[in-house]
Formats: C-alpha cells, sequence, structure tokens
C-alpha cells in the first residue's frame, strides 16, 4: 500500500511542479475523476484490492489536503 505513494510522479508534469495553494485532486492526471472511478473498482477486484484501497486512501488525503488549505474538496 505505500508503494500507492508513487502516484504523486504526476505532479512532476505540472508548471510549476510544486504550488503550496494547488489542489491536486482534479489537476493532476492520475487525481482526476476517471482515474479515480478506476482505483474504486479495483477496490472490489481480490488481486488489486490492496492497491485500490491504498490509492483511494490517498485521494482522500489529498481531498482533506485541498479542503484544509483551500477550502475546497477538489478543483
Amino acid at each position: 500500500m505505500m508503494a500507492t505513494m508513487l502516484i504523486d510522479l504526476d505532479h512532476l508534469l505540472a508548471n510549476p511542479i510544486y504550488d503550496a495553494t494547488r489542489c491536486s485532486i482534479g489537476f493532476h492526471p492520475l487525481h482526476t475523476l476517471f482515474p479515480i472511478i478506476i482505483y474504486l473498482v479495483a477496490c472490489f477486484i481480490p488481486k488489486t484490492r490492496y492497491i485500490g484501497i491504498g490509492l483511494i486512501i490517498h485521494m482522500l488525503l489529498d481531498s482533506i489536503d485541498c479542503q484544509m488549505t483551500n477550502g475546497i474538496w477538489f478543483t
């Protein structure tokens, strides 16, 4: 499940790479709605369950970060 943090490699595609006020949910390619739906589906497939759960937890934590820093859940 810790390997699911590699999903943040898509932050390297942004310009600038780091912006403290940017919400990653809805901005970075692997943090958009379609991949999140795939992560949810992966939670119900036995072979990918732990990866899916790890990715959903990651998305939830990023959403909480958006709420805490910007007052929004996603962009």
